[in-house]
């Protein structure tokens, strides 16, 4: 292992964390709604995939993103 000091986190902060855990449950839910042939609640679910994308992108701007004011990367 290195210590790359110019190294990027690859995504792990608030922000990305909280993105992808509400993306991660959209896909899993449009999966169920599609299986069980529920076209609105997969439309519904998209829409939430669209709301993660926003919510990690408001949190990265308030602060909560990799290389911004209020993460600090953990050492390992």
């Amino acid at each position: 292992m290195s210590n790359n000091i110019g190294d990027p986190g690859h995504g792990h902060s608030p922000a990305a964390w909280t993105a992808v855990v509400i993306m991660l449950v959209a896909v899993a839910l449009g999966t169920l709604f599609y299986f069980l042939d529920m076209p609105v609640l997969v439309w519904a679910s998209a829409g939430l995939l669209v709301v993660g994308l926003i919510v990690g992108w408001v949190m990265k701007r308030g602060g909560y993103g990799v290389g911004v004011s209020k993460y600090v990367a953990k050492e390992h």
